[in-house]
């Protein structure tokens, strides 16, 4: 079977098809421009590829009701066109196809489950962390959704005593995005990310925040995998900082091997690497696919 992949992100839209083993066989990629433009280059793609279904997993927040007259909208994000913007819509309209529709960071959860570093586990939480923070929730064997999706990028923390940075995020200032994510570095220390070397004291204030939000996700959701992805994460030398940070958090209450003695292996980057969001897309297609009946 061929399946259709739209990751949808705020910078750039990569689409592909793929097969009901989790194999990309052939993607492309190019700007997110304004709707029309980008969906125009969409439906080009797809429209000589015979696929099966579509999956996509979208920047947001996005209408997720079926129930909802605005199902498959984007609604309040400040890409410009993009806001109340119709997307799946448009997409039914071209394509006589199940279709998949969820977040980006529901989409690469999703796919980290099903091929990825959660594998055979019912739950695990994926956090991206690049030019925003956003959280993706995978519990008892399905994506959470709940009154709208998950939005764990922007929950609030507490401050580093040293800190007096102001936060970056337009709505909250100071939360989990605010603070540390992509724009956060770069305008907290004027270089990106990638420029400060591993031994700047950046990475200390990152890890104390970002750690931060894992703690109080393994306390609230108790996932049997943290999947941290995103091009922050791209700085391998973060991970063992986040991971002794929770530890130091916790103090020994969550009494669990991953946690106590396994940390290594329980936060961890991407089984998927930088696929994870197109093969959770590819995911949400197969599913959509197998719910339709047509799955042979």
């Amino acid at each position: 079977m061929r399946i259709g992949a739209i990751e949808a992100g705020g910078t750039k839209f990569v689409c592909g098809i793929g097969n009901e083993n989790g194999v990309i066989e052939d993607r492309v990629q190019f700007p997110t421009e304004l709707p029309e433009q980008t969906l125009s280059n969409v439906i080009s793609y797809f429209r000589d590829k015979k696929v099966d279904a579509i999956g996509i997993g979208t920047f947001g927040p996005i209408d997720l009701d079926p129930s909802s007259p605005r199902y498959g909208y984007v609604t309040t994000t400040p890409k410009p066109g993009w806001s109340d913007y119709p997307f799946l819509p448009v997409l039914k309209r071209e394509f006589d196809v199940p279709f998949g529709w969820d977040t980006d960071v529901n989409a690469a959860a999703f796919g980290e489950a099903t091929w990825g570093a959660a594998k055979g586990l019912d739950s695990c939480v994926y956090y991206t962390i690049g030019t925003g923070v956003g959280v993706g929730v995978f519990a008892e064997g399905k994506l959470v959704h709940g009154l709208t999706h998950p939005e764990g990028g922007h929950i609030p923390l507490r401050r580093h005593p040293d800190d007096t940075f102001e936060g970056w995020c337009p709505y909250h200032g100071d939360c989990l995005e605010g603070m540390a994510a992509g724009p956060a570095l770069e305008k907290r220390w004027g270089v990106k990310g990638s420029e400060l070397a591993p031994d700047h004291k950046a990475w200390e204030l990152e890890a104390y925040y970002i750690a931060q939000a894992l703690s109080g996700t393994i306390l609230l959701l108790s996932p049997k995998k943290i999947i941290l992805g995103g091009g922050v994460m791209h700085q391998f030398h973060l991970f063992p900082l986040i991971r002794q940070q929770v530890k130091d958090y916790l103090n020994g209450y969550v009494r669990a091997r991953e946690v106590l003695e396994g940390i290594d292996d329980y936060i961890v980057p991407p089984g998927l690497g930088d696929n994870a969001g197109l093969c959770g897309a590819l995911a949400l297609g197969l599913q959509a696919l197998q719910s339709a009946g047509k799955a042979q």
